[in-house]
């Protein structure tokens, strides 16, 4: 006996072959009976046997009642794109967080977030950075004298004028400047002339025949002699061993001249104090053109202008000094004591090869 052919009782999806599956529930289309979520239900579909099979259709039922609804087309899709994108990118995260901090991998691949902070720009200085160990130096001691700046602003000015170029090779310009604040006890106009004075001086850095210098009081110099409080040097230079210092640090392109050791000078040059200053000078701006410092190389001898003479001219002081924070220079304990000296050609400019 034929049974009649069982229509879709209300709630039953059509099935996966019907037309109407191209619209997924939800898609806002209006559904049989007002219900939103389903596809609407044709009369040709709803009247169509369920007895039979076409080509491409589905199975047909079995006795027990029939086949399970099947998910519509894009449901289908849908779970097919979880089952594999999903894993794949908890498996990419992963690999990338393992990539990132990984101490063994290549530092340039790290991501951004998690690369260290740039170092910051070096501080050359005639007192190295130490950890506070008491170094007895006598000669290190800023001398007995006249008052000085103590504190400043921690900004500068420019002082007015300027000079035609001195020298011939590489041209470096340079300002100069005093701390906002401090009084310079001879003048500003004073500072400047010493520092154009020592400079200039064909015994000074010019005489290399590599390197020209001139001053400038407009636009942004190759770097700026700043005569500055003694605080704001212990501040920016460092204090770490007690002893007063001038330095040049890069970062802001200052050749920081101490204002205590401007007045004071240093008890090598037994109270030379132009010939200090001209040495204060040319020494910080040799760090500006990369030199290093050194020993003093003949027991005697002039000392080199790279040596630490605010600190002494005997090696074996610097050596006490610097032993436990060297910089990049070692100091011999071999007994050598040099003359003071001021200038990095003392015996003039160097002759030009040919």
């Amino acid at each position: 006996m034929t049974r009649p052919a069982r229509r879709p009782a209300d709630g039953e999806e059509a099935p996966a072959d019907s037309p109407h599956d191209a619209f997924p529930a939800g898609d806002g289309r209006a559904s049989r009976g007002g219900r939103p979520g389903r596809a609407p239900t044709s009369t040709a579909v709803r009247d169509r046997p369920r007895t039979g099979s076409r080509p491409g259709g589905p199975p047909p039922r079995g006795r027990s009642g029939a086949r399970p609804p099947s998910r519509s087309a894009p449901r289908s899709v849908l779970r097919s794109w979880r089952t594999w994108v999903i894993p794949a990118l908890v498996v990419l995260t992963v690999l990338a967080v393992v990539e990132a901090v990984s101490p063994d991998g290549d530092a340039g691949s790290a991501s951004p977030l998690l690369a260290p902070p740039e170092r910051p720009a070096p501080v050359v200085t005639e007192a190295p950075r130490g950890v506070g160990q008491n170094v007895d130096i006598p000669s290190a001691e800023l001398p007995a004298g006249g008052a000085f700046p103590v504190t400043g602003s921690g900004s500068w000015h420019v002082v007015p004028g300027t000079t035609p170029q001195a020298g011939t090779g590489r041209v470096y310009t340079y300002t100069v400047e005093v701390e906002d604040g401090v009084v310079v006890p001879e003048g500003e106009q004073a500072f400047a002339t010493a520092v154009d004075a020592t400079l200039d001086d064909p015994r000074s850095w010019i005489g290399s025949g590599q390197i020209a210098v001139r001053r400038i009081d407009t636009g942004v110099p190759d770097f700026r002699v700043s005569l500055s409080a003694q605080m704001t040097i212990r501040g920016q230079c460092g204090y770490s061993l007690r002893f007063e210092a001038s330095c040049w640090k890069s970062d802001i392109g200052r050749v920081l001249i101490n204002g205590s050791r401007w007045v004071r000078g240093a008890a090598a040059f037994e109270g030379q104090l132009g010939l200090y200053r001209q040495y204060a000078l040319n020494h910080e701006v040799g760090h500006v053109f990369d030199n290093p410092h050194v020993p003093c190389p003949e027991n005697g001898a002039l000392a080199p202008i790279m040596m630490q003479q605010s600190f002494g001219t005997a090696n074996d002081y610097l050596a006490q000094l610097t032993e436990e924070n060297p910089q990049g220079t070692q100091i011999p304990r071999d007994g050598k004591v040099c003359r003071p000296n001021a200038w990095p050609y003392p015996q003039g400019p160097i002759a030009p090869v040919g």
